[in-house]
């Protein structure tokens, strides 16, 4: 029996007013594209006439403009979760306009299978392969993809075939399996595989849609001053922990965020020879890394999504069999795994929006109510982490706002997770020590010289316990942003 194929605007008709909707992808990476652009104008034709039309997301991670942007703006979104990076869906959410509730990443499959949000109606899922006993392998982002096939009705393969059918080996494609019978993962090391190369779906569920696009992605700003030298802090720190014992002399696997940042960081790795060829354990595989495996410096990348620009995603496709050989896409809910994280020693880097000066991380929530982006997968590594290291600038908007401040106004990693922080002016070691010496540490080493003063001011302004907070001027520096515009304007004589 032949696959169903029809066009990008009959399947979004199979979808209904109240179905909730998985998606395939990690970022914008092997995110189905023309079939959500379909369901946000369906979405818009049933306003039109008068009649409601939204759906629930459950995603990888963050999307695509063809689907947060598109379906946000049609306002065919009831309910979101669990990481969102578009400004249309952004401002939707603060807009009140959409539910959305962040979460831990290699949550989701597995809470979507236990029940927790209801069922999911449909699958849309770009791949560059199916075949007619319903084998479907992915494209470059991998996600919820394997659970949202499992349990949807029907299962939208957007077939594109931008990328190759040669892709098909670079995935590792299985689920954890569900207590009370769960076992151990399996995974000793970066490089071992546990599941297939393709996604199998009962071929009654699958409509096919067939389509040639590139991916959304595009370059990430250059390194400047500022990430250049967060970059050479966190070499430098590396070299004095392997000389102390610390780390490894073979080094540990490492993951880092998103972003120019962590481009920076891998750049300052591959550019200092006391740093030993290392391997990859993370969410997200960026241009950096590919550069690092053409020279030799990383010598295996697992991971979720291939989140590159074209350009890089040309390079890798003219050289398939190379990078097939050094890469693996897995499962959000084994790249992002707290138990393989713990198991293989991982070095966790991850961007702070803001940090208090005893070493809390908001990573979400500007000035505590406006999203950012969301957690991500920032937890999943940093409770479970060898070591784990959050990276900041020290200031932002020119200055006039210090990431370093008296208290988070949100909170989503606690001191007691986070062990060592870094800006362009230096390390903050936070390991054992007190809340005061971590606040010390912070001050004289990451903090902006301009803020240091007010800091300083009100660390001694602070409680005698062993906490030393002042709860009538915790939140001066962004009140002071609210009311000025500018964190100088503090006011610490409440």
């Amino acid at each position: 029996m032949a696959l169903k194929r029809m066009s990008a605007t009959e399947a979004a008709r199979l979808i209904k007013n109240g179905d909730s909707v998985g998606f395939s992808g990690f970022t914008h990476a092997g995110c189905p594209k023309a079939v959500p652009r379909a369901l946000a104008a369906h979405a818009e034709e049933e306003h039109a006439a008068g009649r409601p039309f939204k759906i629930g997301m459950f995603t990888g991670a963050s999307t695509g403009d063809s689907i947060d942007g598109a379906l946000a703006r049609a306002k065919a979104v009831n309910f979101r979760t669990p990481y969102q990076t578009t400004g249309d869906m952004r401002a939707a959410i603060n807009n009140q306009e959409i539910a959305y509730f962040d979460l831990h990443l290699s949550t989701l499959a597995q809470d979507l299978r236990y029940g927790f949000y209801g069922p999911v109606d449909v699958a849309i899922i770009e791949a560059c392969d199916v075949t007619e006993d319903g084998q479907i392998v992915p494209t470059v982002g991998v996600g919820i993809s394997p659970t949202v096939c499992k349990l949807a009705k029907t299962v939208i393969v957007e077939l594109n075939s931008w990328h190759p059918r040669e892709l098909r080996g670079i995935h590792d494609l299985t689920q954890i399996a569900d207590p009370p019978h769960r076992q151990d993962t399996g995974i000793t090391g970066v490089r071992d595989r546990i599941g297939r190369d393709h996604i199998p779906v009962d071929p009654s569920k699958i409509v096919v849609v067939e389509v040639k696009e590139p991916n959304e992605g595009s370059g990430f700003a250059p390194v400047d001053d500022i990430t250049h030298k967060i970059g050479q802090n966190v070499a430098t720190f590396f070299v004095a922990e392997m000389k102390a014992g610390r780390i490894p002399a073979s080094f540990l696997p490492i993951q880092s965020g998103v972003g120019n940042i962590a481009n920076a960081v891998l750049a300052a790795l591959a550019d200092d020879p006391n740093i030993p060829d290392l391997e990859v354990y993370t969410e997200v595989i960026q241009d950096a890394v590919i550069d690092m495996l053409v020279s030799g410096r990383v010598k295996f990348a697992s991971g979720s999504s291939l989140t590159v620009s074209n350009p890089c995603m040309d390079r890798i496709y003219a050289d398939l069999p190379f990078f097939k050989e050094r890469v693996l896409l897995r499962t959000t809910e084994f790249s992002n795994n707290p138990e393989i994280v713990r198991r293989l020693g991982i070095i966790a880097m991850n961007t702070a929006l803001e940090a208090d000066i005893f070493g809390n991380v908001n990573s979400t929530n500007v000035m505590g109510s406006k999203i950012m982006n969301g957690v991500g997968g920032s937890g999943d590594f940093t409770r479970s982490a060898y070591l784990s290291i959050f990276l900041t600038p020290s200031t932002a908007k020119g200055g006039k706002i210090s990431a370093f401040v008296p208290m988070v106004s949100h909170t989503d990693h606690v001191e007691h997770d986070v062990k060592v922080i870094i800006s362009e002016y230096g390390v903050a070691d936070l390991r054992g020590r007190s809340p005061r010496q971590r606040a010390e540490a912070i001050i004289e080493n990451c903090v902006h010289p301009d803020y240091r003063p007010l800091l300083r001011a009100y660390l001694e302004s602070g409680a005698k316990g062993h906490t030393p907070v002042n709860l009538s001027t915790a939140f001066s520096f962004h009140k002071a942003f609210m009311e000025t515009g500018d964190m100088h304007n503090a006011v610490l004589s409440e």
